[in-house]
């Protein structure tokens, strides 16, 4: 039987009828939800609009933060859009690195209950402890001209040649974000502190790419950490679980951590290889007097747990850190600290190409 019914498809009901469909107002109750919502809208007053952009948008707001340390898109690249603010901590000044001297900018979103995200900015000077703080096993490390590292819980990078050697920008976020984004931001950071202190002739580039993260797997005690040969006498009676994680790059920073986080078990034991000099201003002064035999060879003992080699005419430091035992303050996972020390400077330096050292 033919349908005499005219086709309404091309009128503007049909059309309109068919957008709705499209988009999933199939019934006529969603429809109706649907119109009660626009005419809603459409009787929001200007003030209100206003409110609304205020609240869900950067619109009148900063256009970079912390005297330059990121611009607003950096920021929101990071931490996602809405409104900007800083707060900068007390004597706050962007050419000093005193301890707690830091400025952060907090990202507010959200029409009625606002949600805040905060990234810290800091620019700290590496002059007493070495680069062993920055050596962390689970850091993804930059490539190409920019020396730095990205970690859970935060990135930085070297600020750039010509200015002060041991000065790095800091970022931290509690926010679990985008790695490549939270590298970039570390760069363009210390780019502009460079430009506060007028000490770079040129920008740093954003790092082509990141290390994968090391993953954490059983140690070989032949060949500890993936050094062919280091194989340094353990203690027998270490028998708890001892995983291992490798840093899968060896610039600026490689690391080995054996036994867990260090930050909550002191038994846990680094190993670090720095091949960037301009990563710490650390003073080295050794410990001999010039004219008795050394028992690290070409290495001198810098900082605690630090030693500095040459290698082909560029200073590296070699760190062993940890491995004491609770309370004791003695050695447990290997007794032997000086065998630990001459094996781990003789095989870490094969693995970066060192001239020998013992």
């Amino acid at each position: 039987m033919r349908n005499d019914r005219p086709d309404d498809s091309d009128s503007p009901d049909g059309r309109i009828g068919a957008a709705l469909d499209r988009r999933g107002f199939t019934t006529r109750g969603l429809r109706v939800r649907l119109a009660a919502g626009v005419l809603a809208l459409s009787l929001v007053p200007v003030g209100g609009v206003g409110f609304a952009l205020y609240r869900l948008t950067n619109l009148g707001g900063p256009d970079s933060v912390c005297d330059g340390a990121a611009t607003a898109d950096q920021v929101h690249d990071l931490l996602g859009s809405g409104r900007i603010s800083e707060r900068k901590s007390t004597y706050y000044s962007a050419t000093e690195t005193s301890t707690g001297n830091s400025c952060s900018a907090t990202v507010s979103s959200g029409l009625f209950n606002t949600s805040e995200k905060t990234v810290r900015f800091t620019v700290v000077l590496n002059s007493k402890e070495g680069p062993a703080e920055l050596a962390a096993s689970d850091a993804r490390l930059f490539s190409g001209d920019s020396a730095g590292a990205v970690t859970p819980s935060a990135a930085w990078a070297v600020l750039p040649d010509g200015c002060q050697k041991g000065l790095r920008a800091e970022i931290r976020t509690s926010e679990a974000g985008d790695d490549e984004a939270r590298a970039r931001l570390a760069v363009a950071f210390a780019n502009g502190a460079a430009k506060t202190r007028s000490c770079a002739d040129r920008k740093l580039a954003a790092p082509n790419s990141l290390s994968a993260n090391g993953a954490e797997t059983d140690p070989d005690w032949a060949n500890l950490c993936g050094l062919p040969g280091f194989a340094p006498a353990k203690n027998p009676e270490a028998q708890w679980h001892m995983p291992q994680q490798v840093t899968t790059a060896f610039g600026p920073i490689w690391s080995c951590t054996i036994g867990g986080d260090p930050g909550y078990d002191s038994r846990a034991q680094i190993f670090a290889i720095t091949t960037e000099p301009r990563t710490t201003a650390l003073t080295q002064k050794d410990g001999k007097n010039g004219k008795e035999p050394s028992d690290v060879g070409r290495a001198r003992w810098v900082a605690g747990g630090t030693l500095v080699a040459t290698c082909h005419g560029k200073e590296v430091f070699f760190t062993v850190n940890g491995g004491y035992t609770n309370g004791l303050g003695k050695p447990f996972l290997f007794p032997d600290q000086k065998d630990l020390v001459r094996q781990f400077l003789t095989a870490g330096g094969k693995a970066i190409g060192c001239e020998p050292i013992l």
